[in-house]
């Protein structure tokens, strides 16, 4: 019967008197289970740093564009979406509390000495209660400044600093591709969304925007970049999308494919979280590769050792010991190298995942299925590769094995 303990000592014994082929041998483990932590923690840490910022678009939007995705593939995109559709939704579909139709630009926005560059956001009123913005100084639009055209903006919190420092922006004129506008209020802090940054922004009337801004070249009305719009509840999107589809297939007379794609929240986070998922898979995968590599590692060096100890490997068949003992210690060398190496790795993973959450804006996790995986996963490699020299090992003839010494 194989003595495990004794085995053992054996083993750790033989990794020990050779420590520098011990470290390059776990070398590629520890790569390969570092690699795999770190890469799905930062894959889930996308997954849910997109979802977060989804959310953040405020509760139960749905948006509408412009176009169907065959168009937007040859980017030929209809002019069709207009601020009068915003008002039909607003005041014909019942399972909409609010709306929010938006025209954006980028133009340079001057104030005094200080210009800069910055998206320039054509709205309404509903825009807060749909986005979930909140005003922090003065005010925002008014349905008053929207049916006048007026020419007054709220500003970002940082396109305010940047143009005003620490001064007090309420009442100060700015200027918009030359046209002069009274700065209202300021937004609170808002973040970045997906890489565009909300809180660069300049808010104005939406009428204001398109006719003494970026000018009307629609036939079809007062033309919008997209439509916001927020369900009464999470229970009325699908009827609120429903019903907002049929009534713009009205407007528009549609009889074949839509001029438009109405996508709720949901629908974006699903298809976020499916490329994240996909692409979190595809980074496990490839750093995967490193494992493998690693096992092979493995089973090179024990090889090698084999053919270093075959004097060791006679003697000790010749006074008594069986195939078994042979094959149950250079297996245990291996599970002994490929463990410590998924150890030593998950240390070091869990150590590139927390920094990485600490100098990004992912929210990077450790996984501890990932954790569980990777380090059981890099102990059967050590088995699965270590039963070849260890095979190899026990089979030695004993007398051939001392005249080869």
């Amino acid at each position: 019967m194989v003595d495990i303990g004794e085995s053992v000592k054996m083993a750790v014994k033989t990794l020990t008197a050779n420590r520098l082929r011990s470290a390059l041998t776990m070398l590629g483990i520890i790569i390969g289970n570092a690699s795999v932590i770190t890469m799905v923690g930062v894959g889930q840490g996308a997954q849910r740093y997109a979802s977060e910022q989804f959310e953040s678009l405020g509760p139960n939007v749905l948006f509408v564009v412009p176009g169907n995705n065959s168009g937007r593939r040859t980017n030929d995109i209809p002019r069709t979406l207009t601020y009068e559709d915003a008002q039909a939704i607003a005041t014909q579909v019942p399972m909409v509390e609010a709306v929010a139709p938006q025209l954006q630009s980028q133009q340079s926005v001057v104030s005094g000495n200080r210009n800069t560059s910055a998206s320039i956001m054509g709205t309404t009123s509903d825009f807060t209660v749909v986005r979930s913005f909140n005003v922090e100084q003065g005010r925002f639009l008014s349905d008053l400044d929207v049916q006048r055209g007026t020419r007054v903006a709220a500003l970002g919190s940082e396109l305010a600093e940047t143009l005003f420092g620490n001064a007090n922006p309420i009442g100060q004129q700015i200027r918009i591709k030359n046209v002069s506008f009274q700065v209202i209020g300021v937004m609170e802090s808002k973040g970045a969304f997906l890489g565009n940054n909300q809180d660069d922004v300049a808010y104005i009337p939406l009428t204001t925007m398109s006719a003494q801004i970026t000018g009307n070249v629609s036939p079809y009305g007062t033309e919008v970049t997209f439509i916001s719009a927020a369900a009464r509840d999470e229970a009325s999107i699908i009827a609120a999308q429903f019903q907002m589809t049929n009534l713009l297939r009205l407007r528009h007379k549609i009889v074949n494919e839509d001029d438009f794609v109405i996508q709720t929240q949901k629908d974006a986070l699903t298809i976020v979280g499916n490329v994240t998922g996909a692409l979190t898979i595809m980074l496990a995968a490839i750093a995967g590769i490193s494992l493998f590599v690693g096992g092979i590692g493995i089973m090179n060096i024990m090889l090698v050792s084999v053919r270093e100890r075959t004097q060791e490997i006679g003697l000790r068949k010749a006074i008594g010991a069986s195939q078994d003992d042979i094959l149950t210690q250079f297996m245990i060398e291996a599970v002994i190298l490929a463990a410590i190496g998924g150890v030593v790795g998950t240390l070091i993973g869990v150590g590139g995942v927390t920094f990485i959450g600490a100098i990004t804006p992912l929210k990077a996790g450790i996984s501890p299925v990932a954790v569980v995986l990777a380090v059981g996963v890099s102990g059967g490699i050590g088995l699965f590769f270590g039963v070849v020299p260890a095979r190899q090992a026990a089979k030695l003839d004993p007398i051939v094995a001392l005249r080869s010494a």
